[in-house]
Formats: structure tokens, sequence, C-alpha cells
């Protein structure tokens, strides 16, 4: 067999991403089990794996329908192995009769006749390994199924780049905490930067829709876990959510970056807000299986903009009501009955609730550190004070909402006790939309 050519720059390059992502340490993940089930079903195949491909190992992050407990194989070329030297798709058809393939283990010892592969790719371009299926009879591959294995690559690198972002917003707050344990500044430095990390640096600008957000500080050295975000889903829809993770401090952090990026990862694969949330509830359950647990509340919704309003559909999991504020100066509360807690149990539900903004309307999105916060005389700040403000609020754009809620805020000095976010969204008045 043609012995495999290898740059060794490139690979030097390679291994040391392998070890940034700290990949061969990592312990057994159940997101990474969930997808190598996908792949086999998708290619109707009894094996699927994903593999990081080491120094002189090849090594199983997940699989099924191999021999239990197997992690690791010698790095033989023709398989994983040769699948990461290119960026494209890898397929041999029949692997005993491949030149390339026919000595390796898996197809010599375990039978394996089929095999395809997609390249795990990082952000900067190395890759790490890759995700492979595999059957025991010869078969060719179709266009659309080495998409779909490839998408699912893709799902695995941005699985891993969430990670890495998460170890690396803890290791910041760690070396930055130490560092500031005696000086209240550089601690008050730490907590802002964090902010900056973990939210969205400004909302994008949506077609027919005026988009504010704010983010109101209850404690200078303490991080909180209130996050929120606006992206496109597609060319006519556009995702938003505003949760509040459970807790303060570097725990909250970690589950803030998680759950934001978890959110938008599921919004690519299926634009459903139940779907969004129930994949976040996974994840969450995965991720924190054995210890306690690390719960928080999310709305998340999908606009569909049109040439005379916003079309909403939105799910609730546990999270106060949004509010949609009318042009008349009614106020609904759009309750998604029956929506837990994100996080805390394997079978949430999730329901979801449904609206149109026309000219004029907005939307309202806040944490219960507004609701719960109390005012100098000792009385909690509640819904139905929240509502009243927001009926005056009726016909103002997002800007002008997210300035009134600031100067609420302001007003409560002490008694302010929990991050504050809130994201406004509305549909400009008829007359201004045709001045554009």
């Amino acid at each position: 067999m043609t012995a495999t050519l290898i740059d060794p720059d490139v690979e030097t390059a390679r291994l040391a991403a392998v070890r940034r992502y700290r990949l061969l340490d990592m312990p057994p993940d159940g997101t990474f089990d969930r997808i190598v089930s996908l792949a086999a079903r998708s290619f109707d195949v009894p094996m699927a794996s994903v593999t990081i491909v080491g120094e002189d190992h090849i090594w199983f992050r997940a699989h099924t329908g191999l021999p239990e407990g197997l992690s690791q194989i010698p790095r033989h070329p023709g398989l994983c192995a040769s699948a990461i030297l290119q960026s494209a798709p890898y397929s041999v058809s029949d692997a005993l009769t491949d030149a390339r393939t026919a000595a390796n283990p898996l197809v010599s010892e375990l039978g394996v006749r089929f095999y395809a592969a997609a390249p795990i790719i990082t952000a900067d371009g190395h890759r790490l390994g890759t995700v492979n299926v595999l059957g025991d009879r010869p078969r060719e591959t179709t266009f659309q199924e080495m998409q779909t294995l490839t998408d699912l690559a893709a799902v695995v690198a941005g699985e891993l780049e969430l990670r890495l972002s998460a170890m690396n917003t803890l290791a910041l707050e760690r070396r930055l905490r130490e560092q500031a344990e005696a000086e209240r500044g550089r601690l008050e430095l730490l907590t802002s930067t964090l902010r900056r990390v973990l939210l969205p640096p400004s909302p994008p600008k949506v077609p027919g829709l005026d988009i504010a957000t704010l983010y109101h500080v209850a404690s200078a050295d303490q991080v909180g876990g209130d996050f929120y975000d606006v992206f496109r889903l597609d060319e006519d829809r556009w995702a938003f959510f505003l949760g509040d993770v459970c807790g303060k401090g570097a725990e909250a952090a970690v589950v803030t970056a998680l759950a934001r990026h978890t959110l938008r990862a599921a919004a690519v694969y299926d634009g459903d807000p139940r779907a969004a949330l129930a994949n976040l509830n996974a994840v969450l359950l995965d991720e924190y299986l054995g210890a306690d647990p690390c719960y928080c509340t999310v709305v998340y919704g999908v606009l569909t903009p049109g040439p005379d309003g916003v079309e909403v559909s939105l799910a609730g999991g546990g999270h106060p009501p949004a509010l949609a504020v009318r042009a008349d100066g009614a106020v609904d509360a759009l309750h998604t009955e029956g929506g837990m807690l994100v996080g805390l149990l394997p079978e949430a539900h999730f329901a979801v609730a449904n609206t149109r903004l026309e000219p004029g309307d907005g939307l309202l999105l806040y944490t219960d550190g507004l609701t719960e916060a109390r005012t100098r005389a000792g009385h909690m700040y509640g819904e139905d004070s929240l509502m009243g403000l927001a009926a005056k609020l009726a016909g103002r754009p997002a800007e002008a909402m997210v300035e009134q809620f600031e100067d609420t805020l302001a007003t409560f000095g002490p008694g302010l006790t929990d991050d504050t976010a809130v994201l406004a969204l509305t549909v400009p008045p008829i007359a201004k939309r045709h001045s554009r």
C-alpha cells in the first residue's frame, strides 16, 4: 500500500490543536453518542463513531456498533488517518478490495466493508478527526448522505469550540479572580470582561424591526447568568432568545456560554422553538450528569418579518411571559402554559405561543431581576407594575423602551439584587417605515 504523505509542519500544528481542545482526556460525552446514533441511522449501517487522530493512535470519543470498551486503535492509514488529510468527505465503497484500506485492522479483524467519513475541522482549519459510518457490506453513497455526514462533523466541531470557549472563560475567570482578590477595581474589570464575552456586542439589523437590549448590573463584583441574542435563521426568519441561569459566579458564566452557543447551534438544524429548548435541556442534563443540577429559564422565539408586520412564534421554559405591547396601549402577556425549567428534568415540556406584531406594536422580554426588585419602600415591583410601565411605552421605538427601563432600574438602589436583561423588539409605525 502506498504510504500516506503528511506535511510535517501541518501535522505538528494539527497535533497542537488536538492538545488545545484537550480531546484525549475528555470524559464520555452524551452529545457525541447522539451524533453517532444519528449517523448510523442516516446511512442505515450498524456502526458509526466520532474519532480523534493522535500522533500514534486513533481515539474513539463515541461509537455505536463497535466492540464495547474500544477506546483506541493504532494509527494505520486508509481510514481515519487518511480522511483527515483532506477537507472533503472520504468514502470507500468496498474496503476489502480497496488498496487504501484492505490492511486496516477494522477491515481485517472486524469485517468492515464500507466506510465513509467527514473531517472535524476547527475554525482555524485544523482537522482533528472524523465522524465515520461503517458497514459490513459494500455500498455506494449519495451526495445527500455525504452532506449529512459533513453537517454532523460540523456539529461536533461546533461543540468542541463551545467547550473550549467555556473552558477558556472559566480559566480566565479563575486567573483574573486570583489576581484581583485584594483589589476591588481589578475584580470589577474581571466581571465586566466576562459580561462582554458572554453577551453579543449589539443586536443585528432586522428588516422591519427596531431592536434594543439592556443589561443592568446589580453587583459590580459578581457575574450573573442573564443572557440574550438575536440572529438570522435563514433568508426569511430570525431567531431570538432571552434567559436566566440559576446562580451566579463562575458556574453561571460557564452555563451562560453553554446555553447561548447551544441555542444558536440547535437553530441551524431545527428552527422550531420547542426543539431548540429540548436540545438545550438535553445538553445541560448531559453536561451536569451526577453533579448539582444547573438549570435556567428561557424564552426562545422565531420572527418572520413581512411587508405589514411580523409573525412571532415563541416557546417558554419556566421564564416570565413576554409582553406584546400594542400600539393602542394594550399589553398582552404571552403565556406559554406548562413550560418547564430547562436542564432540570429529562422529559421537560415546552409550550408555544404565537402572535403578530403590527406597525407600532412591540415585544418585550425581561429577566426577573426587574420584577423581583424592591422599591425603596420595600415593596416588590411585580408584574402588574411592569405591565403598567409597558402600556405607557406603547408606540415608542425599542431604544426609548430600554432607556425607560434603565431609568426605572436606577430608582431601586439596594433593592435591586439581581442582574436584569431586557430585549425590546418594535415594528416601526407605517409612516416611519415608509420614510426609510
